[in-house]
């Protein structure tokens, strides 16, 4: 076994209910990759290993629990058409599929890791990826196989949204039937867009045929949902047992309800709303009523081309009324739960030893120094 020993922590982020906040002065120890001692740097043991990071704050790798990363094409034109004012429906998701299908393996499995790369070098380290360009069999598994080159954490997306030219039905049969099952062993979730506002989405009924047919292939479950108008998707999910229901833009009263009662994570994406000018989520609301929060980039060529975990935590505070400490712990210990992972996104003793190291004193400065890359992840 080979320990490393981290010191001169300025400030500590653990998550750690042992702990009153933040440790100041701290270390760490990691042994074979996992977490074995936290607290002051005077009463660190020995390790093979030391670095001194020299009154550097660290928080938990940054968990982003929510990415389209396996693409090709660019869809720059339309954030500017939205910018000046063109409302989102989702039918752009069509040009990126177009150029997903002509694109090379090497082609997409370049512009794959390019993006994870640039989402490491932000304190990214745990990363979902979902399929959904592809909207054919051949081409929905070449994505999670790609994706399952850089994370384990892929989700099937096959109910993206309906393609041009091809009949619902037939449609809803293809991703419940022959897409399913060749998409089921490259995946450890399904995911379905849940949005009867938008004329190429799923409502409810197709969503829930789509969720019951992913888990009976033993797949976990996630969903698109309440991003352009109420509908559904919070419902289903929390009844389904959904690990995570994702943008949340749009609740009730009973929705927010149910995610306070439930076990499923209300994953907020503020990248969205700031590249669609679209409303942003109530989080204040949802922490109020006891819901869980995530925090996550949806990185996309469509709706939010950012990999950036601060840009979202920076956001979360000025635009939807969560505290510094509320949307890093969003970003960190909520994603994981999101992905129900209890092995990341703290650092108490037997998690994975995996931080983001920040070019600051203290963890306030992810908020208070924004579109600044004063975060890297580290995994020891």
């Amino acid at each position: 076994m080979t320990s490393h020993l981290v010191t001169g922590i300025g400030e500590l982020v653990t998550h750690d209910p042992r702990f009153d906040g933040p440790l100041l002065d701290a270390a760490l120890v990691a042994v074979d990759g996992r977490i074995a001692w936290v607290g002051p740097a005077a009463e660190a043991p020995a390790a093979d290993r030391r670095t001194d990071l020299s009154g550097a704050a660290v928080v938990p790798g940054f968990v982003d629990s929510h990415t389209h990363l396996v693409f090709a094409g660019d869809r720059a034109a339309e954030f500017e058409s939205r910018m000046a004012g063109t409302p989102y429906t989702g039918g752009g998701i069509a040009t990126t599929v177009a150029a997903t299908r002509a694109a090379t393996d090497d082609e997409l499995r370049t512009r794959l890791r390019s993006l994870a790369d640039e989402a490491r070098a932000q304190g990214t380290t745990t990363i979902e990826i979902k399929s959904g360009y592809g909207l054919d069999v051949d081409t929905e598994v070449r994505l999670l196989r790609l994706a399952r080159e850089v994370t384990d954490e892929t989700t099937f997306l096959g109910a993206h949204v309906v393609p041009a030219g091809i009949d619902r039905d037939d449609y809803l049969a293809l991703v419940t039937g022959e897409m399913l099952t060749a998409c089921a062993p490259h995946a450890r979730w399904a995911d379905v867009f849940c949005e009867p506002a938008s004329p190429v989405a799923f409502d409810g009924d197709e969503a829930r045929a789509v969720l019951v047919a992913a888990r009976a292939v033993g797949l976990g479950l996630r969903v698109h949902g309440n991003q352009l108008g109420p509908g559904p998707g919070v419902q289903l999910a929390v009844e389904l047992g959904a690990a995570s229901v994702d943008h949340c833009t749009c609740l009730t009263d009973a929705d927010v309800a149910a995610l306070a009662d439930g076990d499923t994570v209300a994953t907020l994406l503020p990248g969205v709303e700031f590249s669609t000018r679209s409303p942003y989520p109530d989080a204040r609301r949802l922490l109020d009523a006891g819901a869980e929060v995530a925090l996550a980039s949806d990185c996309n060529p469509g709706t939010c081309f950012s990999t950036s975990m601060p840009l979202m935590i920076a956001l979360a505070v000025r635009e939807m009324g969560m505290t510094i400490a509320e949307a890093v712990r969003a970003a960190t210990l909520g994603g994981a739960h999101a992905l129900r992972r209890d092995d990341l996104g703290h650092l108490r003793v037997g998690a994975r030893a995996h931080l983001a190291v920040l070019d600051a004193p203290s963890h306030r400065h992810l908020a208070y120094r924004p579109g600044v890359p004063i975060a890297r992840g580290v995994s020891l």
